[in-house]
């Protein structure tokens, strides 16, 4: 069937170029080709990764939106009219990886924080301690305190399990598969000496990652896979799967072509087999089936650490976390459109959900008006960008964040949204060995490390500006947030008040 789409992109090759050929064995995609004495570039291949310009010791290489364009139509867009030829040709369900890309409001950008002045002064990080230890658990309904046979005075509740995380951070769920094994490698040993705790997602947790297991939370989703009681009792804490940001109301599709000897292991299925995960729980229609789930693994871990629950940010939220709160999830996850994925249909990936910013907000007011709040945490999940994002999920109500895409991007992704292909060409989100082999751990623990040193200074550094010493302080204070640019209504659901008010 002849093609009438014109390449996304132009790949141009300057007069600069010494012939060396590192671009074509850099490409995972085949775009470039040296022939006759000049490189070739087939331009429809090409996702504009960036890894021939990164590593072009000539700098020689340029990546250029295809100049062609059609007549202008502000209604069928030249993004409509590209998906729907693709849908011509191929009769098919169109696929993406990373997050939801469309020009929607970016809610975090329109809030802008507070900064103490004179009567209450800021405080200096540097010379002043700030503490950002954070617990995520169920709290106890109140605190007995009494005094031992020396007089001491000691806490006498005995509280129910907690996650401790020196840094409101923690890496989201990524399953083996959608990642690969260096990827968790880095993960893990990067939330080691973090303080904080890695999610290794739906696909099970690898044999040569059980002794990360105090600092690792693993995932039961519908599919299964990989839960066994070694799973369990390996973990710091298990939560239950029921949704994803990225990708509302399905479930998750692993390529039997990803699916090596090792990843078939870690999730027990057949080698090369299509690892579908249904929809649905197919034990879960109500709260109460949710309670029960929630109650068997603990029951099957002996109450010994925090069982929460993952959710997409959708309509009618707030009901929703309320629900699992009461049927004993001591932790939700709440994961906004923004969130990433490796495969996703785009019509879901791009037109369900909600921002994180409305659903985190709403959750925490529901729970708040229930006086629930203090038997769940919450866990922002779903495009977090930046410390700003993390202090600014915070003060509308989470108790820490959690990154996915941030740290994918700190290893050198650059979001050509091909991550469903399975040629990663940043060996990210491929199972080539070949392509594995370009993603140092050691390099790739440090750059992640950095990341979460470097947006935990700068959290203390706003902490500071605000005047206050604790993150719990900041915890759902909307006070300290103002809105810029936003409607009436988002702001109320918000619950933050306009600029110069």
């Amino acid at each position: 069937m002849k093609n009438f789409l014109p390449s996304d992109f132009l790949v141009h090759i300057g007069p600069e170029c010494i012939l060396c050929g590192r671009c074509v064995r850099e490409c995972s995609f085949g775009v470039l080709e040296q022939k006759e004495g000049r490189i070739i570039a087939h331009h429809a291949r090409c996702v504009a990764c960036q890894r021939c310009v990164v590593f072009c010791p000539r700098s020689a290489i340029a990546i250029l939106p295809h100049p062609s364009t059609s007549r202008h139509n502000a209604y069928w867009t030249p993004e409509q009219r590209r998906a729907l030829l693709r849908q011509a040709q191929t009769g098919a369900i169109l696929l993406a990886g990373a997050g939801n890309d469309q020009p929607y409001l970016s809610i975090w950008d329109h809030l802008l924080l507070d900064a103490s002045q004179v009567t209450n002064p800021p405080i200096d990080p540097l010379r002043e301690p700030m503490e950002l230890v954070t617990f995520i658990g169920r709290k106890p309904d109140h605190l007995e305190i009494v005094p031992d046979e020396n007089g001491e005075l000691r806490l006498a509740t005995e509280l129910p399990p907690q996650l401790k995380l020196d840094t409101p951070i923690i890496f989201g769920a990524m399953s083996l598969g959608a990642v690969n094994l260096r990827v968790h490698k880095i993960l893990a040993e990067a939330a080691r000496r973090a303080g904080t705790y890695f999610n290794c997602g739906e696909g099970g947790l690898h044999e040569e990652l059980y002794p990360y297991g105090q600092n690792t939370i693993v995932q039961v989703a519908s599919g299964r896979f990989g839960v066994h009681q070694r799973y369990l009792d390996a973990a710091a804490a298990i939560e239950i799967k029921i949704g994803q940001g990225a990708k509302p109301g399905i479930g998750g599709h692993l390529a039997g072509e990803k699916v090596t000897e090792e990843i078939a292991r870690t999730r027990m299925i057949p080698p090369g087999t299509d690892a579908i995960s249904p929809a649905p729980h197919h034990d879960i229609y109500s709260i109460e089936d949710l309670a029960q789930l929630i109650y068997a693994l603990k029951e099957a871990t002996n109450y010994s650490k925090p069982v929460g629950v993952k959710i997409a940010a959708v309509h009618h939220v707030a009901a929703i976390a309320t629900g699992a709160a009461r049927a004993g999830a001591d932790f939700l996850t709440i994961d906004g459109f923004r969130g990433g994925t490796g495969a996703a249909p785009l019509v879901i990936r791009n037109h369900v959900g909600l921002p994180l910013e409305i659903a985190l907000a709403a959750v925490d007011d529901r729970l708040r008006e229930e006086g629930i709040r203090h038997q769940v945490s919450i866990i922002a999940s779903g495009g977090i960008r930046s410390s700003a994002d993390v202090i600014k999920a915070i003060a509308l109500g989470a108790d820490a964040v959690s990154i996915c895409t941030a740290a994918l991007i700190a290893l050198g992704c650059t979001l050509c949204q091909a991550c469903y292909t399975g040629r990663c060409a940043w060996g990210l989100t491929t199972q080539d060995p070949e392509l594995i082999k370009r993603l140092d751990i050691d390099e790739g623990v440090e750059r992640v490390q950095n990341l979460l040193r470097a947006w935990t200074l700068e959290i203390k550094e706003v902490m500071g500006a605000l005047g206050i010493n604790a993150i719990e302080s900041l915890r759902g204070n909307r006070e300290r947030l103002r809105s810029i640019g936003l409607d009436v209504h988002t702001q109320e659901v918000l619950g933050v008040r306009p600029a110069g008010m």
